[in-house]
């Protein structure tokens, strides 16, 4: 799934073909959203808010995109060949001079931008850690929150309503850079531990809104030695909801209890050392 660095450069490419150009043609895949509302309209901003792209119209409407794990986004000239097959366009949205295409998102709407602060996405997002500034004791305030005391803190980091812009790889890179355990409860973290983490991901965030890189050390590198202590790293299924693959260094990470839901098949679950 796109991370809000990935966000951030999507809507960092798509402003400078877009923002201050007037629609021409709009269409959505069935069942959609009437996008065809947007003919005539002047693109007023185009911006990424954690995971979710922004495209704002003078005439008060605004699109929403939600990528997920397989959307993207496209821009072609008009008459150019597509890099992908037109029935997986869930969004065209023609401008004088480009045509902007978003793929295989399974989220795309259209609403009133005066009713954003009720949406029940947007309206609940964390501090986005791409945007300067960010405000870390809004995010503080939120991880604190006893709802997440006993919650595994890489489960917390995913949550976009107390952190927005953080993905699975990240999550992963963050924890092995503090040493700690993603099975750790995000209530037994103190303050220097938890700005470490918000001020950890947030520079990893925007290098690679800057670069389109971030450092990767354990993230999908299973059965590869740790490259800090040289101990293998491991992987396990995480999560209830929505379980996400976890990789950890189990010496510069230690389990504090028995806490994996569902390791993968062939793994070792975590374990205490």
């Amino acid at each position: 799934m796109p991370e809000g660095d990935t966000l951030a450069r999507t809507a960092s490419g798509l402003r400078p073909f877009l923002v201050g150009r007037t629609v021409t043609a709009a269409s959505a895949r069935a069942p959609g959203p009437r996008v065809d509302r947007l003919v005539g309209a002047e693109v007023r901003s185009v911006e990424a808010a954690g995971k979710n792209l922004l495209i704002r119209f003078d005439n008060g409407l605004e699109v929403r995109t939600h990528l997920r794990m397989h959307g993207s986004w496209h821009r072609y000239q008009p008459g150019e060949r597509w890099r992908r097959a037109p029935a997986r366009a869930r969004l065209v949205i023609e401008v004088p001079g480009s045509v902007v295409v978003c793929f295989d998102a399974p989220v795309v709407e259209l609403f009133e931008q005066r009713t954003e602060r009720l949406h029940p996405s947007l309206s609940r997002l964390g501090p986005d850690l791409v945007k300067d500034p960010v405000d870390v004791e809004e995010a503080m305030r939120r991880l604190h929150d006893p709802a997440h005391a006993g919650r595994p803190i890489a489960e917390t980091l995913l949550d976009q309503r107390v952190l927005a812009g953080i993905g699975n790889e990240v999550r992963n890179e963050v924890l092995w850079e503090a040493h700690v355990s993603p099975w750790t409860r995000t209530g037994d973290l103190d303050d220097v531990a938890l700005r470490d983490l918000i001020l950890g991901a947030r520079w990893m965030l925007r290098v690679g809104a800057a670069t389109g890189r971030r450092p990767r050390r354990v993230y999908r590198r299973a059965g590869r030695p740790c490259p800090r202590c040289g101990t293998i790293v491991r992987v396990a299924h995480q999560g209830r909801d929505l379980p996400r693959l976890t990789f950890w260094c189990p010496m510069c990470q230690p389990v504090p209890m028995l806490m994996a839901e569902s390791p993968l098949p062939g793994r070792n679950p975590p374990d205490s050392m």
